[in-house]
């Protein structure tokens, strides 16, 4: 129970790495608040956890909405009074699509989603933190960070590159008030939002590359697990990664030292 006493605030939280990573720290003691669009998501996510024998509170917002994520916040202090570590996780891939050919809108859509909603996340969370000291992960991906071969994933990528500097740039911003930001870089993982992404002409922008067989060495071309992502964001939260902030960690058993 290494996060008793301790308050989650997770985003996206309705399935894949943020279900897990939710799952994961209410089985560790900590009372979690689960945030998604889809209320019906996180309220299945908050029944697991309780029936688990935790603590948890579903609430359903957009989290690039000022408005919207004020009342997380506030229902979280609510709730439990205090904030100790945010997971923020929710994003999106967007449209995948030859720069050329992406769309003022769809670049805004994804740049809306992946940044404004992290720091909005932060923005409002951190005052929260700051009365105790806490941990803050933020999920950002491979993508725009050690690989670059995902045709027209332009926009994508370049939040989830700016994600990595958000996290330095905070660990060093936050560190006086004892507060450690680090983020987690997934490479292929058994989610559901490759099924969730536009792709338009990327093949217009591909690059003719053959990938050796089972380039995720570790598993042998196996996506990884959420509840693998989960573990490492479970051990960033902890006081055992106390003295780790403004890290990336990769999480895709190597996927990305091939790429």
């Amino acid at each position: 129970m290494e996060f008793d006493g301790k308050v989650a605030l997770v985003t996206g939280a309705g399935s894949g790495i943020g279900k897990a990573a939710a799952l994961r720290l209410g089985a560790g003691g900590a009372s979690v608040v689960v945030i998604s669009r889809t209320l019906e998501e996180v309220e299945k996510t908050r029944d697991e956890i309780i029936k688990a024998g935790g603590k948890a509170l579903a609430v359903d917002a957009d989290i690039s909405d000022e408005a919207e994520m004020r009342k997380v916040i506030e229902a979280t202090i609510k709730a439990y009074k205090r904030l100790d570590i945010v997971v923020a996780n929710a994003g999106i891939n967007g449209m995948w699509a030859p720069i050329d050919d992406l769309t003022p809108d769809e670049w805004d859509q994804t740049m809306t989603v992946n940044l404004r909603g992290t720091y909005m996340t932060l923005h409002l969370a951190v005052p929260h933190l700051k009365k105790q000291g806490g941990s803050v992960i933020i999920v950002s991906s491979i993508n725009g960070n050690r690989t670059f071969t995902s045709a027209g994933a332009t926009a994508y990528s370049a939040t989830k590159a700016a994600q990595v500097a958000l996290a330095q740039q905070l660990a060093l911003e936050l560190g006086k008030h004892k507060i450690r930001v680090n983020a987690v870089c997934p490479g292929a993982i058994d989610t559901e939002i490759d099924d969730n992404t536009d792709k338009r002409n990327t093949k217009d922008v591909e690059i003719p590359v053959k990938w050796p067989e089972g380039d995720i060495p570790i598993t042998g071309g196996e996506p990884g697990s959420s509840e693998a992502v989960a573990d490492v964001i479970a051990f960033l939260a902890s006081d055992a990664a106390r003295h780790v902030t403004g890290v990336p960690v990769y999480v895709d058993g190597g996927q990305s030292l091939l790429r």
